[in-house]
């Protein structure tokens, strides 16, 4: 009996041991390489557009910084040609300008950060629950860690006409992504876990318009883009469409209308590379800015929510990984209908990051940028592991399943060997 227990142990800690093998090995990227030896931005960029021509259509502008100042760009279109002025919508980038917009207001004193959100309502409240909404504070709407359960995800519409209110969206938003309910009430103890919410920036949006009594709009414009001198950025969609929009194409090639949002913070941001690109500028160590304050910039990029053990989260923006300077790659990524997919990355420390805009392919500018990310620190970007999840999971089945049918066919060989003595 005793050599049948020591064969479900063996079997048993093999299964760990690879399951650990697998988890580690993926997060640390012992099987990945950068996309090239070169250390210059040149030998980046040369890797990049290889990657980039290997798709077969869409519109794609890529910029690259270095130490606060823009290195080199790259921009391609299978339809109207692009540039640095092109206007793309931008999808949850549209967050970490968001973001911004509710600092100004905490800089000015006009919102706490650690006040409840219904502290700044009168035009709509959270619905009634178990919880305490005194908890739903300003902070944790930022980081997803307010307790919202409702994993938006808007789809947008196809006229303006059709757009709801803001109060009529978060009651329940008609555009709310496949398979989710649109409601947006506290389904968790706040504070207690990570959990993305959409609605909880259209909350934000929502706060933001009550304390500063303009539109959502014109308060990013006025507060924000116009004093950052970002010219061509905008979360008007009629201003954008006079801008000159980037074509919105689709996987297959086809040109499309973009869509019309009520959740304007939470995903429809315009903006166009040059704006982007100043926008990691003036965040450099050297860059100048006099809106938010160098404190106020590196708590936003301090940890405020982790997930499988790894801080993943600060105010309004993702922490990739580890930046080798005591801190995190900072940014965020987008996605929206029907293949609108943008990501930035940018080093605080250095002022080195990446942009990069695109439409017609599903996940293009995030594989470019979680690439600079591992070329630039040698650490896995965080989204670039939670995309490996799928994967992974399915190598931790197979190889459970092999080392598993091993130890049954030791057990049963020694099972017959007994029976043969």
């Amino acid at each position: 009996m005793k050599q049948y227990i020591r064969i479900a142990l063996g079997t048993t800690i093999a299964i760990i041991s690879w399951v650990a093998l697998l988890f580690i090995g993926s997060s640390e990227g012992w099987l990945h390489e950068p996309i090239t030896a070169s250390r210059s931005s040149d030998g980046f960029m040369v890797a990049a557009e290889k990657i980039i021509d290997e798709e077969p259509n869409g519109n794609i502008a890529m910029v690259l910084v270095e130490k606060g100042e823009v290195a080199d760009s790259h921009y391609r279109s299978s339809g109207a040609s692009v540039d640095q002025d092109t206007v793309f919508q931008v999808a949850s980038l549209s967050k970490w300008l968001t973001a911004w917009g509710v600092m100004v207001l905490v800089e000015d004193g006009l919102i706490d950060i650690d006040a409840p959100v219904s502290q700044y309502l009168t035009r709509w409240q959270l619905p009634d629950s178990e919880f305490d909404h005194s908890k739903v504070t300003i902070r944790r709407l930022l980081s997803h860690t307010a307790g919202l359960d409702d994993s938006l995800g808007y789809n947008g519409f196809d006229t303006a006409d059709e757009v709801q209110t803001l109060e009529d969206s978060l009651t329940r938003a008609k555009d709310a992504s496949p398979g989710k309910s649109g409601i947006v009430k506290v389904g968790n103890e706040p504070g207690k876990e990570w959990s993305y919410s959409g609605g909880g920036y259209t909350l934000l949006q929502l706060v933001i318009e009550e304390v500063s009594g303009l539109s959502f709009a014109d308060h990013m414009k006025q507060s924000v883009f116009q004093p950052l001198g970002m010219t061509r950025t905008t979360f008007d969609h009629a201003e954008a469409i006079e801008m000159g929009l980037a074509e919105n194409l689709t996987l297959d090639g086809r040109s499309e209308p973009f869509r019309w949002y009520t959740a304007l913070a939470a995903t429809s941001l315009f903006t166009s590379p040059a704006d982007m690109a100043k926008f990691i500028e003036i965040q450099a160590p050297d860059g100048k800015q006099s809106l938010l304050s160098r404190e106020m910039l590196a708590m936003m990029a301090t940890p405020h929510a982790s997930s499988l053990g790894a801080d993943i989260w600060g105010l309004g923006v993702m922490l990739y990984a580890p930046n080798n300077n005591g801190g995190f790659i900072i940014g965020h990524d987008g996605n929206n209908e029907p293949a609108i997919n943008t990501a930035v990355r940018l080093d605080p420390a250095t002022g080195d990051g990446i942009v990069v805009l695109e439409t017609g392919s599903a996940l293009l500018a995030t594989k470019l940028a979680s690439e600079w990310v591992f070329w630039k620190t040698g650490n896995v970007d965080n989204l670039a592991f939670a995309m490996m999840l799928d994967t992974m999971f399915l190598w931790i089945l197979i190889g459970s399943i092999v080392i598993l049918l091993i130890g049954i066919f030791i057990g049963w060989r020694k099972w017959r060997n007994v029976q043969n003595k």
